[in-house]
Parts: C-alpha cells; structure tokens; sequence
C-alpha cells in the first residue's frame, strides 16, 4: 500500500509541471526563481534537485526554450520562456487540471451520488 507521501508525491509532480508553465507564461525567467516562486506556494515548493530535471524536460520536449541574458551582476543568466507548443500544452493541461480538479471535489463532497 502506498504512503501518503507517495500519492501526494505524484500528484504534486503532475502539478508543478502545468505551474512552471503557467509561471513562464507571464514571463522568463530562471531556475532559481521559479524555485523561489514555488518555495512560497506551499505544498508546491520544491527545491533544484525536483525543478532542475523538470525544466530541462520541458525543454527537450520543446514547451521551453532557454535564452542567454547578460546579468549585472555576474555571468549572464540562463532565462527559459514558454514556446508556441508550451502554450499550446498549458491550454490543453489547465482543462484537464480543471476537469479533474472538479471531478474529485464533487466525489469528496457527494461521494456516489457525484
């Protein structure tokens, strides 16, 4: 039988993929903001070692692409933005989420009669 910790694991992986597109949508950004970002949303927060593979992801899945931006302060900075198909995917994902999220409340709340 699986922990709370595992199901809730799962779950939060699905979610924080439809969030970092959803942060890159308004606009670039970089890694170690959008940890910052999802550090202050919570259950979401989630430290480099989970967000880091997960944007490369992204990224090899062509729904973000990476672009150099020179820093003030240091090296220039590596920002990713959402693609066409980035967009595309949100759309597509944020019904979904919503269908879903929609589906469990009425079940939670009117169990077989939802």
């Amino acid at each position: 039988m699986a922990s709370d910790s595992d199901w809730l694991a799962q779950w939060r992986r699905g979610a924080l993929e439809l969030c970092v597109l959803r942060i890159l949508s308004d606009k670039m950004s970089y890694g170690y903001e959008i940890v910052a970002l999802l550090s202050r949303l919570g259950p979401l927060a989630a430290g480099e070692n989970t967000v880091y593979p997960l944007l490369r992801r992204l990224r090899n899945e062509g729904l973000l692409e990476a672009v150099m931006v020179e820093s003030p302060k240091g090296p220039p900075r590596q920002y990713l933005q959402i693609t066409a198909v980035g967009l595309e995917q949100l759309a597509a994902r944020s019904v979904g989420w919503t269908e879903l999220k929609d589906s469990v409340s009425r079940c939670l709340e009117r169990g077989s009669e939802a």
